[in-house]
């Protein structure tokens, strides 16, 4: 499964996030390094159900809305100079090696200072937030490049020594590849065979920016003054308030209310229910979705799966004809495939030995037979002929 990590200084939501994303249990308190072991839970990307083309009903969506898993992993807070061993430091960064993306939170209040300590909501510009994970990171990852430079630059002049490869081997782990040094490499116009230390922050920076793609997410934008809201916004930052998602979904989970996540509003089913302080939150959470379309929960891991990850929604099948497997059970399955996959890509991620056993695959839409190099789209539906049982 894809793997999205939340991480951010402390105290700027990111455990209130994760627990709205995951409904899983995670401590929230007003007070940094709250988290320190890294949390582990399920979220959702949300996505029309192919189901609703077809006029069946597969059981596997909500009202025609189907939610596919990706792992979720909440770190422990980052404060600056977190690269030389501050706060958590290098532990916090570590936990960061199986991210496909990254969903950077930072307090769109403006009620923290950098170092992620409670202030006035308004008094500190969350802007400086924002490039400071990524330079952490690039000056963690150029701490551990500069150690093996020498040895590298060494071997490099030796007639075919791959540099590519050999970055590759010393990043092992963090899923940067030789393509990724590779198309770093392109972007600075450097040559890393004959690389200087000073061009080595800067493709860093590239590396990680290409291992790991970042999204901004502006938490706690339902306390945030409009100044900070513009300011942010102009910087194509996601805003949300995770606060008011985890209290929706404990409404719904109550039968306080029908909302599912990445609704743009809810209905309240059972007002009486409700305290008069309950009421007042109630009403303010539907406020700021009227403003916003949603919480932006939802919305920030949808963006980052689909914009930032290139991924699709492709359906794999064992019977084209009742777009079933073999138990009958309608679109049992939805896999997240990168754009430019093929069926045998598909086959791949069924499992590996369908992978090696490929023969041909079928559009269970047209019934037709599909090239092995075929181009995938998002709500194919798509049975995989294999020589594998």
């Amino acid at each position: 499964m894809i793997t999205l990590a939340l991480a951010g200084k402390p105290n700027c939501g990111k455990s209130t996030f994760f627990k709205a994303a995951t409904m899983a249990h995670a401590e929230i308190a007003n007070y940094p390094f709250t988290t320190i072991n890294p949390n582990f839970g399920v979220g959702y990307v949300r996505t029309r159900c192919a189901c609703t083309d077809l006029g069946l009903k597969c059981g596997k969506c909500v009202d025609g809305i189907r939610f596919v898993p990706v792992n979720l992993i909440d770190v422990a807070g980052l404060v600056p100079d977190a690269h030389k061993g501050r706060g958590l430091g290098n532990q916090f960064l570590d936990h960061l090696r199986q991210a496909d993306a990254i969903l950077h939170i930072v307090d769109a209040s403006g009620g923290t200072d950098a170092e992620g300590n409670p202030v006035g909501v308004g008094t500190h510009d969350p802007s400086g937030d924002i490039t400071f994970l990524e330079f952490e990171m690039t000056m963690w990852v150029y701490g551990i490049l500069d150690k093996h430079w020498a040895k590298l630059n060494r071997q490099a002049q030796v007639k075919g020594f791959s540099i590519y490869q050999a970055i590759a081997d010393v990043f092992t782990g963090l899923k940067i590849t030789p393509d990724d040094i590779r198309d770093a490499e392109l972007s600075l116009k450097i040559d890393l065979t004959h690389a200087k230390m000073e061009d080595l922050v800067p493709f860093c920076a590239g590396m990680v920016r290409l291992s790991k793609p970042m999204l901004i997410v502006g938490n706690k934008a339902d306390e945030a003054p409009e100044a900070l809201i513009t300011n942010l916004t102009e910087k194509n930052v996601s805003l949300a308030s995770a606060a008011s998602e985890l209290a929706l979904r404990n409404a719904a989970a109550a039968n306080l209310v029908k909302y599912l996540p990445g609704d743009a509003k809810f209905e309240v089913v059972n007002a009486m229910k409700f305290t008069t302080p309950q009421k007042a939150g109630i009403a303010k959470i539907a406020e700021y979705m009227i403003k916003y379309k949603g919480t932006g929960v939802q919305q920030a891991i949808n963006r980052a799966v689909f914009e930032l990850l290139d991924r699709i929604v492709v359906y794999p099948v064992e019977d084209e004809n009742r777009f079933c497997n073999k138990q009958g059970e309608v679109l049992p399955d939805a896999f997240l495939m990168k754009k430019g996959s093929t069926p045998h890509d598909l086959a791949f991620q069924v499992h590996t030995d369908i992978g090696k056993g490929f023969l041909y695959a079928i559009d269970a839409r047209t019934k037709m037979r599909i090239k092995e190099n075929h181009v995938l789209k998002d709500g194919d539906i798509i049975k995989i002929v294999s020589a594998a049982k």
